[in-house]
């Protein structure tokens, strides 16, 4: 194996991960590398041993980390990743700018970004989920991103190579996207700022937003479309069929479905990853006995488990 490379940023062993996660859980990282810059990234992941496994994290919105931890070097970028450009009608964010400032810069320039305002997470993370609501979603607008593949070498992926599909998209393992850029369409700054606050409204009336959540748990059973419209135009929910199958405010441990709204999993204090995990399963168990659909996590799992 070859010296672990040291790189200019920041490289913690054995760090816990927990504090970086929404929901507060998980175990430690074998390594936390937040590298300082692209070059800094770059160089880092040419000279790591091809045969160590790389994770890219983002602000941990949409995340279970497994109480046994990671075996792999997880990547969090920071404040050097977290710049937004804005040009005529274009605007590139690096991956770790937010999705909510980004909507925000945009609308100021006249830019509707607006769906991406009520989304928790980066810009990194919306790509990899293909994010959207409202009717909207990252594939109708993103052009290209900028990525570091796993043996450190910068390139630019047009959209069109990322295969979107309802919350997902493809890119290979280890990959980390550095920046996105998008096309938008133009408007009225004084009216998109009222509008990202009509959804603003909107979510905090429906969703635990006080709570310790992941957003969405599973995917609705009624998305197949490349960006997911569908998952707006069609009735059935994850969370309608949830109700039905009566988890709405079930409780494992210290994880919950949350009351308010059933197809967010909230932990309730001092919930293990576990505890999460297998309340979820719990609920893919019941949904599937009474509808005989198959619920798919929107959340993702990474980790090993420890029970």
């Amino acid at each position: 194996m070859k010296e672990f490379p040291k790189p200019r940023g920041a490289l913690t062993p054995q760090r816990p991960l927990a504090d970086l996660t929404w929901l507060r859980v998980g175990g430690p990282a074998d390594y936390l590398f937040q590298p300082q810059d692209e070059a800094d990234l770059c160089d880092f992941l040419a000279r790591l041993d091809a045969r160590i496994p790389v994770f890219p994290m983002g602000v941990g919105s949409n995340l279970i980390v497994r109480d046994g931890g990671i075996r792999a070097v997880v990547i969090r970028l920071g404040r050097g990743f977290n710049t937004i450009d804005i040009k005529d009608d274009t605007v590139t964010a690096g991956a770790a700018a937010l999705d909510a400032h980004f909507a925000r810069r945009a609308a100021e320039a006249g830019l509707d970004l607006t769906f991406l305002r009520t989304i928790p997470g980066t810009i990194g993370g919306a790509v990899r989920m293909n994010a959207g609501c409202y009717g909207s979603y990252v594939a109708d607008h993103l052009q290209f991103i900028r990525v570091v593949t796993r043996e450190g070498e910068l390139r630019d992926v047009p959209a069109t190579d990322l295969n979107f599909r309802y919350r997902q998209s493809e890119l290979p393992d280890g990959w980390v996207i550095v920046s996105a850029t998008f096309k938008c369409e133009r408007g009225d700054p004084a009216t998109l700022e009222a509008k990202m606050a009509d959804q603003l409204a909107k979510r905090d009336a429906t969703q635990p937003t006080k709570d310790r959540s992941a957003g969405s748990t599973f995917r609705n059973p009624s998305g197949y479309s490349s960006t997911g419209q569908t998952d707006d135009t069609q009735d059935l929910k994850a969370w309608k069929v949830i109700d039905e199958a009566g988890m709405r405010g079930f409780q494992l441990g210290g994880a919950q479905m949350s009351p308010m709204h059933s197809n967010f999993l909230i932990n309730t204090g001092g919930a293990s990853a576990a505890d999460l995990e297998d309340l979820g399963e719990e609920v893919r168990k019941r949904v599937f006995l009474k509808r005989g659909i198959a619920l798919e996590w929107e959340i993702m799992r990474i980790g090993e488990r420890t029970r």
